[in-house]
């Protein structure tokens, strides 16, 4: 098992417990030195808050335990491909790379609909490693919204 795969399986545990609170399963975490510094999963709808994304819990978590708000010996996991929001606030927070495991096709702002981590003249770019455990990341979302279909009819 690649440390890539080491750490997107803890992104997987973090998307889990979203999904057990009825929660778009997406989970995120934050290394540093090869070590996971946080750890977060989308709580939008327990919170009812738009910005409690995965991501951006993950940011305010690093944040307060580095006491700083560079990530910039940082690397992101996280399960979904980030949206414009979250992108931006790689961006802000500095963070050096993220590794993705599935694209989002229909709102992902890191290469799928547009690209703001590179392709833009902003003062700091994010490397991006896509497609990492695609699969088992790809298969708890649609699992998610099989099951939220049939719990809607």
């Amino acid at each position: 098992m690649t440390e890539q795969e080491k750490f997107m399986k803890e992104a997987l545990k973090q998307a889990k417990k979203a999904y057990q609170k009825q929660e778009i399963p997406v989970g995120a975490i934050i290394v540093k030195n090869h070590k996971i510094i946080a750890r977060a999963y989308n709580e939008k709808e327990d919170k009812l808050d738009t910005t409690k994304h995965a991501e951006i819990l993950a940011i305010q978590k690093a944040s307060k335990k580095l006491k700083a708000w560079r990530l910039s010996d940082c690397e992101m996991y996280v399960t979904l491909e980030p949206c414009a929001m979250c992108a931006g606030a790689l961006i802000q927070a500095r963070l050096k790379k993220i590794y993705i495991g599935t694209p989002d096709p229909k709102t992902g702002a890191c290469g799928s609909v547009l690209n703001l981590l590179q392709d833009y003249p902003f003062n700091h770019k994010v490397d991006i490693e896509m497609g990492v455990m695609q699969k088992e990341c790809e298969q708890i979302l649609k699992n998610f919204f099989k099951e939220l279909r049939l719990k809607n009819k």
